[in-house]
């Protein structure tokens, strides 16, 4: 008989039995308000078109880095898991799936186990672990709730009652997708488009020059000078809030925001535009451009995030078979606070502006994100997401946090994900951790258990709807 899979009702709460009941008293004030996710990867296409999921494998395997990236340490070859292989078989999904359930031991003590399993129990109603010896049973579940009406896109954000949701999109895009969705009455979920500029700030990347030239056609401006690409940024931004924008999103290798004189910005931007720019001026303009991008951000209103320090496509002949974005992205140290020094003495008290700080190098949290929180009235400190967006690191993130930023001055929980069926876990395990937290301080007496239930309720909604200004 297989072993049965259930999911504890006390998971992640604290193990002391007088802060474990004070955290499920505040976890049930939060365990049903909607979610409300302002940064993802979802395909707007998805919702808008009502796309049916394809099969198991590209449901909650394909799309997941966090999942194909540990099996491939493993020794799976992420082609075998469907990874940059398009609409996979019958055969091939199949055959993706079991390689997942044979290899389930090795998402023992990792978020990812955590997902899953909530996913498998609460979504698909799986009871058996997975093995190989579970694997096509349980596949064979997941396919048969794939083919329900009610497993659509549309069906589920109101199954997971997904309030508000942020794609991730290229400034160039039409955003058709987030037109028919806002327009169509049937559909009173909030889903908006987030502007990711990364590529037209990198002067020295090898297609910088035609990247930047089809914003200059897209925005109607001559991007052949400096200016030019300033007023096309600026275009493509109005037309982001227009389509519903609250946020735009940036990934660059460090948080420099060192201005150029304008005489020196025309004279790199020229070089750049001719192909001859070095690496090292390369940095140079684009940190003049991030300079710029925050006096935009203070302009328009639109909440600013910086996630740096990602060696990206650290395994090149990943990226050569498969593409970016499957797992191969590591990160780095990174130093915040000379870094935004440049930018913040001139915007840091601007009214319209509000700057999200993640990091994936725990090493800054109280060192160096919690003091300019603590300070600037702009900056708020990103939640763990990504690589640390799991129970220890949330633990961790907390107590170094707390103690100078207090609890106001965080971004709320990021699930940043593709993994549409993850969301609702992701945000659950976060709403855990939390209530976990602010427990341990209500047993201290350093809170009431009524500021205690204040702050839970916050950090899950008003705390996400004033950052991003909902």
């Amino acid at each position: 008989m297989s072993e049965r899979l259930t999911l504890h009702p006390d998971r992640l709460l604290p193990v002391d039995p007088g802060v474990r009941e004070i955290a499920r008293r505040l976890y049930a004030e939060v365990a049903d308000l909607p979610v409300i996710s302002p940064h993802g990867h979802v395909p707007p296409a998805w919702l808008a078109q009502d796309l049916p999921f394809r099969d198991p494998a590209s449901l909650l395997i394909t799309p997941d880095h966090y999942v194909t990236r540990l099996m491939h340490a493993s020794g799976v070859d992420l082609a075998d898991l469907g990874v940059g292989r398009g609409e996979l078989s019958e055969e091939d999904s199949r055959r993706a799936f079991r390689l997942l359930c044979e290899h389930w031991p090795i998402y023992r003590g990792t978020p990812m186990r955590l997902w899953l399993e909530q996913q498998l129990v609460e979504v698909f109603g799986v009871d058996v672990v997975p093995s190989a010896g579970t694997a096509d049973a349980i596949y064979d579940m997941v396919a048969d709730w794939i083919g329900r009406e009610s497993s659509r896109p549309r069906a589920l954000m109101d199954a997971f009652d997904i309030e508000f949701l942020a794609t991730t999109d290229d400034p160039c895009d039409d955003l058709e997708h987030h037109r028919t969705l806002a327009e169509d009455p049937s559909f009173p979920r909030r889903v908006v488009p987030t502007l990711r500029p990364d590529k037209y700030l990198e002067p020295a990347s090898a297609t910088w020059v035609q990247d930047v030239d089809r914003l200059g056609e897209v925005a109607g401006q001559d991007t052949g000078m400096y200016a030019g690409w300033v007023a096309a940024m600026e275009e493509r931004r109005a037309f982001f809030r227009q389509r519903g924008a609250v946020s735009t999103d940036h990934s660059h290798r460090d948080l420099g925001t060192e201005p150029l004189a304008d005489g020196e910005a025309e004279r790199l931007y020229a070089q750049a535009r001719a192909g001859r720019i070095t690496a090292d001026d390369g940095d140079r303009l684009r940190r003049h451009m991030v300079h710029e991008t925050f006096r935009m951000a203070a302009d328009d209103g639109l909440t600013m995030t910086l996630h740096p320090a990602v060696y990206r496509n650290h395994h090149p002949g990943t990226l050569e078979a498969f593409g970016a974005d499957v797992g191969a992205d590591i990160p780095v140290s990174v130093e915040v606070t000379r870094a935004l020094q440049p930018a913040l003495s001139r915007f840091g008290t601007a009214a319209g502006l509000t700057v999200v700080v993640f990091t994936l190098d725990e090493t800054i949290f109280s060192r160096e994100l919690a003091p300019l929180a603590g300070f600037y009235p702009s900056v708020r400190i990103g939640v763990p997401w990504w690589f640390i967006d799991a129970p220890e690191s949330i633990k961790r993130f907390r107590q170094a946090v707390t103690e100078t930023a207090g609890y106001t001055r965080t971004s709320g929980f990021i699930d940043d994900t593709r993994a549409f069926l993850s969301i609702p876990a992701r945000h659950d395990m976060a709403r855990r951790m939390d209530c976990g937290f602010i427990a341990g301080q209500v047993a201290e007496h350093r809170l009431t258990e009524d500021e205690g239930m204040q702050i839970a309720r916050y950090l899950v909604t008003d705390q996400p709807k004033e950052v991003f200004g909902l």
